[in-house]
């Protein structure tokens, strides 16, 4: 029996599930009619100046989100430019992504998982919104990243 430990970070409950697609109609259409997800609202984002690894890059996206009970479900396609979903999909193939937690504070959370030697790989703040994402190069146990989603004391030096 495995010991349970206190947490060195504690992060809130899974709030978010994503799945990267190649075909969004596809997708909905799939887990919609077979599994009752939905309805799902697509919008298209332009994330022009996201920071990969640290340098920014433009990339366009789309995104649809649906509820599931508690969870939001989120389903990502690439659709201009090199990201970290066209990354996920010349390394693997569709599917889970990533667990989204929203964080009240994401600079305290992000220095906080830095001390665990756990960086942000994908990184937007919306400054005038008062929010931010971050994705987080936790994928090397278990192959899924983590998003933490800002909603209060977004701001990080040299990352706006």
């Amino acid at each position: 029996m495995i010991e349970e430990q206190e947490p060195r970070v504690k992060l809130p409950p899974v709030q978010q599930v994503s799945i990267v697609v190649e075909d969004m109609d596809r997708a909905i259409e799939y887990y919609s009619s077979i599994f009752g997800i939905g309805p799902f609202r697509v919008i298209d984002i332009d994330l022009e100046g996201v920071l990969l690894r640290g340098k920014p890059i433009s990339t366009k996206i789309k995104v649809a989100f649906a509820k599931s009970g508690p969870l939001q479900v989120e389903i990502i396609q690439p659709v201009e430019g090199k990201n970290i979903y066209t990354e996920f999909l010349d390394s693997k193939e569709e599917g889970l992504h990533h667990l989204g937690f929203q964080v009240d504070d994401l600079d305290a959370m992000l220095a906080e998982l830095a001390e665990e030697g756990i960086e942000p790989v994908f990184y937007k703040a919306y400054p005038d919104a008062g929010a931010a994402f971050a994705y987080l190069n936790s994928d090397k146990v278990g192959g899924v990243m983590f998003e933490l989603i800002g909603t209060r004391g977004t701001r990080r030096r040299g990352h706006e």
